[in-house]
C-alpha cells in the first residue's frame, strides 16, 4: 500500500524563531515526523545566533544544519574549528559539544534525529 507525504502549507512564515538561550540565540521547529514516526522522528527547522553570548550545546541526538545567511564561527572540543557561510554544511554527531558564535548574526535551516521541541 502506499504511503502518502506531509504536507503543512506555510509552516514558516518567519526567520527569526523563539529565543532559546542566552538573549541572543534562536531556534524553532517547523516540522517533525513524531506524530507519523514516534519511533525515529526526525525534525527540522531554523536556528539564528545574534552578536553577543557564544552558545554551548551538547548534542543529545544526531542532527545536520546547513549555514543559509550570515555567518558563524563553530568549534568543538577536538579543537576543530570553522569559519562557516552560507552553502556550508555540518553533521554534529550526538555527544558532540559545539561552540557557536557570531561577530553579526548567522542562520541556519538544521534536521536532527529527534521529536519536536526536544533540545
Amino acid at each position: 500500500m502506499p504511503t502518502p507525504f506531509a504536507y503543512r502549507a506555510k509552516a514558516q512564515s518567519t526567520f527569526k524563531p523563539p529565543l532559546v538561550a542566552n538573549e541572543n540565540a534562536f531556534l524553532g521547529d517547523v516540522f517533525s515526523s513524531d506524530k507519523e514516526n514516534a519511533e525515529k522522528p526526525i525534525s527540522c527547522g531554523f536556528y539564528r545566533l545574534e552578536k553577543g553570548t557564544p552558545l554551548v550545546y551538547e548534542y543529545s541526538y544526531d542532527e545536520m544544519k546547513i549555514i543559509v545567511e550570515g555567518k558563524f564561527e563553530i568549534a568543538d572540543e577536538t579543537g576543530q574549528k570553522v569559519t562557516a557561510v552560507a552553502g556550508d554544511v555540518f553533521y554534529f554527531p550526538k555527544g558532540a559539544k559545539i561552540t557557536f558564535t557570531t561577530d553579526d548574526y548567522g542562520l541556519a535551516f538544521f534536521t536532527g534525529q529527534r521529536a519536536e521541541g526536544v533540545l
